[in-house]
């Protein structure tokens, strides 16, 4: 990019920092484009998506233009969010590497969730107040919403809400997961 390129993209800048939203749009998209040429070389084979980076470096110049100086060039202020926002993704992938899970979607397709007993919900539920355990039955176990619940057990929809709440707290708590 030239030094053409950086004065457009200032002078689109500033007038967006002044609040022209034209303005900002045409930054917006011009910026993109200057920031996908970066993006693509950077991740060639890399498993890390281009238009991921374009889009967070989007976003951080979007929250970062007011910080930048009315000054100072735009393209190497652009290269550097962008940039980082790469090492950011590569990072994130580091850490969660993925495997392929091609060959085992009969296996995955086919395990069961756990249920729970009738004898453990009704564990659960005899350490409620009866307007808790009414509650959390009726949303929880009877599957009715919030709505249908406040109309079934002749309560308002705040006071179901709190109740299912409060309901759902004690459980965890009894059962040690505060």
């Amino acid at each position: 990019m030239s030094g053409a390129d950086d004065e457009h993209l200032a002078r689109l800048l500033r007038a967006a920092v002044a609040g022209d939203e034209k303005a900002y749009a045409d930054f917006l998209r011009d910026a993109a484009q200057a920031i996908r040429g970066w993006a693509r070389r950077w991740t060639i084979g890399g498993g890390v998506d281009a238009e991921d980076v374009v889009q967070e470096a989007l976003l951080a110049a979007h929250v970062k233009r007011h910080a930048w100086r009315e000054d100072a060039p735009v393209i190497p202020w652009l290269h550097a969010i962008a940039r980082h926002k790469y090492v950011d993704a590569v990072r994130r992938q580091a850490r969660r590497p993925t495997v392929g899970i091609e060959g085992l979607e009969d296996t995955l397709a086919s395990v069961e969730t756990e249920k729970a007993r009738d004898w453990e919900i009704g564990r659960a539920l005899e350490g409620l107040a009866p307007g808790q355990r009414s509650v959390v039955n009726a949303i929880s176990i009877e599957g009715f919403t919030v709505a249908e619940a406040a109309q079934k057990l002749d309560m308002n929809e705040t006071a179901v809400r709190v109740a299912l709440h409060r309901g759902l707290a004690a459980i965890a708590r009894r059962f040690g997961r505060n």
